[in-house]
């Protein structure tokens, strides 16, 4: 029922959106630095990305020129350390000029401390908003008809706030579940609670 009920929304041009609150994604040396030695990153729940998990171990502290905040991680562990924020998020922190970026695009943007039970790590950069986006499979992206970086519109409908999200970037990778995520301001704005479906408009 699950899949025949997926595949209609899909040939009806609807996609599931999910809420990514604040999180951050480590290097295998990172977590070494703030949990110990010997530590691991634990798994506490399969996200909707296939591989990716929200972790069971303590959340980590984000240190800024104004304000912490504590964050959970994300797994498996990266290439590099990438902190996702919303903008509410980093004037909490007192950071300024926090770029909206893909995820993996850190160049240029701000860093910050991040505090562990074990230890400190100081990143030089990695701070971003996460542009909305959708994950997609090729397949999905054929039945919607667009491509791997395609940017379209997507209407969240509802009682409260109905509202049309622009340059909404399609990302397109056979390792991926079709999902669109927005941050916690967006999800605000929107009113977009519990179980949302949002309409592709090209």
């Amino acid at each position: 029922m699950k899949i025949h009920q997926g595949r209609f929304l899909i040939m009806e041009k609807k996609v599931l959106v999910e809420t990514s609150a604040r999180h951050i994604h480590l290097t295998e040396d990172a977590v070494k630095a703030l949990y110990g030695e010997n530590a691991e990153l634990i798994v506490k729940k399969e996200l909707s990305q296939p591989g990716q998990f929200a972790c069971a171990n303590d959340k980590i502290t984000l240190v800024g020129p104004k304000g912490t905040l504590a964050v959970s991680v994300l797994g498996p562990t990266r290439k590099s350390n990438q902190v996702e924020l919303s903008f509410t998020d980093a004037r909490t922190l007192g950071l300024k000029a926090v770029p909206v970026r893909e995820s993996g695009d850190t160049a240029g943007t701000p860093g910050l401390k991040m505090v562990g039970p074990a230890g400190e790590v100081e990143i030089n950069e990695g701070v971003i908003i996460a542009k909305r986006h959708i994950h997609m499979t090729p397949e999905d992206a054929k039945v919607f008809g667009v491509e791997d970086k395609q940017v379209v519109k997507v209407k969240v409908a509802n009682e409260a706030r109905t509202t049309i999200f622009d340059d909404v970037v399609c990302r397109v990778n056979p390792s991926f579940a079709l999902a669109m995520h927005i941050d916690t301001d967006e999800c605000n704005a929107a009113a977009a609670f519990g179980e949302v479906y949002g309409e592709v408009i090209l």
